[in-house]
């Protein structure tokens, strides 16, 4: 097993987001079963008062998850030099059966931590903390996948093994290959970029939709809820559209190289760093949308209809920025490079 600072930190950040999500679990289960706050009973308030110390925890514990998405990114490309035939991220992640995984539960838990975190923000501006039990209640979904994570990243790092020859990038993203990465390496170049530029309409319009209906404006509640559900549905599929786009035609554009798909070189400083360029206002973006969205169908809660329009429009305003950003790099680095796909 190889011992680094940054292994060190995520495993310590890993230990302190599980043991923090667990030890809340418990208080969401008594959230759950005797919130009320109609009562004046000595357990509502007490479970009022420890309510503030624990969403201040979750608060610090879901944000460190955030970052350790970065991290584990930043981790995993700084030890390709370590190994024999890994060129970059991809070789590291395919070291073991257990580096692709991680990565995906890492994704999934970014989303699913900002997502609370939202909420937590929202519910702490009502009175009457009118989202409690749908907070806590997410808290409860997100706790046995940090539990999964923890392993599993931990299983990664100790079979991470200097002497073990890895697989490069261009082995696993071959077109040659039986896999679902080399699927989307090899999918036809124009149907997919219409469908990338197809959906940064959409965003578009509907991120348009649901700013008008959150306006002064007079709208009608279903209006409300048909554009918030689009726009969240939109900003997700849009982001599989956008990772897609990147393995099956931008990387290439990018490297100049027809035949690179890897979407894990654009980090390395020989391209201008450019996938951290890409993927963290694609990252912003997404959750922003989904965020929007979400807190758009607890419109009608009385505490919160101050609150709400004004959250929706920042949150939808954040994501047409951020995938603005995204579309406008995208199209500049397709625009420069010399390289003719089709």
């Amino acid at each position: 097993m190889l011992i680094t600072p940054a292994i060190v930190a995520l495993q310590l950040i890993a230990l302190s987001v599980t043991s923090t999500v667990l030890l809340a679990s418990g208080f969401a289960w008594k959230i759950l079963r005797y919130w009320n706050m109609s009562s004046g009973s000595e357990l509502q308030i007490r479970l009022e008062r420890q309510t503030y110390l624990i969403s201040t925890l979750l608060g610090f514990a879901l944000g460190a998850e955030l970052l350790s998405l970065l991290l584990f990114v930043h981790t995993a490309e700084s030890l390709s030099t370590q190994f024999t035939g890994a060129m970059c991220a991809t070789g590291v992640l395919n070291i073991n059966p257990f580096g692709f995984p991680a990565l995906l539960l890492k994704i999934t838990l970014f989303f699913l931590a900002a997502l609370w975190l939202l909420l937590d923000r929202v519910d702490n501006q009502g009175y009457d903390y009118p989202l409690i039990r749908v907070k806590y209640g997410l808290l409860l979904a997100i706790a046995p996948l940090t539990v999964v994570e923890g392993i599993v990243q931990t299983r990664f790092f100790l079979g991470l093994e200097p002497e073990v020859i890895t697989s490069c990038c261009g082995s696993l993203f071959s077109t040659g290959r039986q896999s679902v990465v080399a699927e989307l390496a090899g999918l036809s170049v124009q149907p997919t970029l219409a469908m990338f530029y197809i959906m940064a309409i959409l965003i578009l319009m509907s991120g348009s939709w649901l700013l008008h209906t959150f306006t002064p404006h007079p709208s009608s509640k279903r209006q409300r809820g048909i554009a918030a559900m689009l726009f969240a549905v939109g900003c997700l599929i849009s982001f599989v559209t956008a990772i897609i786009a990147i393995i099956t035609f931008l990387s290439p554009y990018i490297y100049e190289n027809p035949h690179h798909h890897c979407p894990f070189c654009l980090l390395k400083a020989g391209y201008d760093y450019a996938g951290y360029a890409l993927y963290l206002p694609l990252f912003l973006a997404t959750t922003a949308g989904m965020g929007a969205g979400m807190i758009a169908w607890y419109r009608r809660i009385a505490s919160l209809q101050p609150v709400i329009p004004g959250e929706v429009r920042r949150l939808t305003w954040l994501a047409l920025g951020g995938f603005g950003l995204f579309y406008g790099l995208a199209t500049w680095l397709i625009g420069r490079s010399n390289l003719i796909l089709y």
